[in-house]
């Protein structure tokens, strides 16, 4: 792959952007590397948890700007399209996802880290959505996204000025889960990545389909959703695994079947 490298460590799956000198900016490429990283981990059964980070001091600076000359009104909305419906990919994979942001995630940037299921960023790292600046607003699902994470009212701010935050002050608007030192950005999300990657496939692959449809339907619907998914997840042997590791007071050793 020409944009991306893949590195697999299982049960872990790493995926890092390889554009250090233009910031890891998401060109088409870029976009159609990174899915087949996605889908060669998926595909992976030894791999539980999928890790994406950027090479360079870049998670990634969003949309390759250089490309926005040569754009119309069609082939913008084509543009858009296919990275949200990347964005969306992602958001909805069968295995959790950690954005590990080791620097700017601005813009597309920062709209990926939102379509994984947790962040983890360096106290150096500054997330934001500055597409105002250029005349536009956020196309890969941020308007959507943002709002959904830290709220109405700040999320309209931080696209209306286009204006950076810290690291920290993200992870206080719980738009950003742990903040750490760079020195210790690695060494944390892969503590977190195994922590998720000892507990139930099933488990956390209904979990990930119950909140992510659910915020879109009537909560009755969604509860509905929730009582099936326990029926289903009684159903494996991880669910008997769990219970009997509970009663014999050892740890359990989930399977994923």
């Amino acid at each position: 792959m020409e944009t991306v490298q893949l590195k697999k460590e299982p049960p872990l799956g790493w995926i890092y952007l390889n554009r250090p000198d233009k910031l890891n900016a998401i060109n088409e490429q870029l976009m159609k590397d990174l899915r087949q990283a996605v889908d060669e981990l998926v595909a992976d059964d030894q791999i539980r948890v999928i890790i994406i980070t950027g090479q360079g001091k870049a998670f990634s600076a969003g949309a390759d700007i250089s490309q926005f000359k040569t754009l119309n009104g069609l082939t913008a909305w084509e543009f858009a399209k296919k990275g949200r419906e990347l964005m969306d990919y992602i958001e909805n994979l069968p295995k959790p996802t950690i954005a590990m942001i080791n620097g700017y995630a601005l813009g597309g940037g920062l709209e990926l880290a939102m379509a994984c299921d947790i962040r983890i960023a360096a106290e150096e790292a500054q997330v934001g959505l500055p597409e105002i600046t250029l005349g536009i607003y956020p196309g890969f699902g941020g308007t959507q996204r943002l709002i959904r994470l830290i709220g109405k009212g700040k999320a309209m701010e931080m696209m209306m000025t286009g204006d950076r935050i810290p690291a920290r002050e993200a992870e206080r608007l719980g738009l950003v889960n742990k903040v750490v030192p760079l020195t210790e950005l690695e060494k944390e999300t892969r503590n977190f990545a195994i922590k998720l990657a000892e507990k139930p496939p099933v488990a956390l692959k209904l979990i990930k389909l119950l909140v992510n449809q659910g915020l879109d339907i009537p909560i009755l619907a969604g509860l509905n959703m929730e009582s099936l998914g326990w029926g289903v997840v009684f159903s494996t042997e991880d669910a008997k695994e769990g219970v009997n590791a509970f009663f014999e007071k050892r740890k359990p050793n989930f399977k994923g079947s």
